[in-house]
């Protein structure tokens, strides 16, 4: 059963993180598990730029980590039909927080916490700004939310929501 509007095709997609290529063609919870993802994260730090002037690198961890939770919600509800391979939407997607998002929070979020706990009488945003980490990690991010819109694409092609073949 397909989604309203929504044709079904077998789909050859690039996946991000080095995690090869995904070969399947979406059933109808793996088209709806996409779709929540897909808004989750489309609107989300996971792509959406971070701006310098008033984003705070606290806030885009957070978001990241929450990602987890929602990845985690969504997949539950869809059940085991989006787990119908290796390669199929559910070991993908926790293939992408295992191997993508996990190591850059885990590696980042004991480090800016750290220097948090050494916070003068200054306001979150100009303490880490003072980080010697700051540029490295808003680098690191930015290669990370490069992947992320990779990934981000794959959910809507999997959605049905955008053929990516035409753009």
């Amino acid at each position: 059963m397909e989604l309203p509007g929504i044709k079904a095709k077998s789909l050859s997609i690039g996946l991000p993180f080095g995690l090869g290529q995904i070969e399947f063609e979406a059933n109808e919870q793996e088209q709806r598990a996409a779709w929540s993802l897909y808004v989750e994260l489309q609107t989300r730090i996971a792509v959406q730029s971070l701006d310098p002037d008033t984003g705070l690198l606290r806030e885009a961890l957070s978001s990241l980590y929450l990602i987890f939770e929602l990845t985690r919600k969504i997949l539950k509800e869809a059940g085991p039909q989006v787990a119908h391979g290796e390669k199929s939407f559910g070991p993908v997607a926790i293939a992408v927080l295992n191997e993508g998002l996990r190591p850059f929070t885990a590696y980042w979020h004991p480090r800016l916490l750290a220097y948090e706990q050494n916070r003068a009488d200054l306001d979150a945003l100009a303490h880490e700004k003072m980080w010697i980490d700051y540029d490295r990690m808003r680098n690191e991010l930015t290669t990370l939310q490069q992947q992320m819109q990779v990934y981000v694409d794959v959910l809507a092609q999997i959605s049905g929501a955008k053929d990516l073949g035409d753009s």
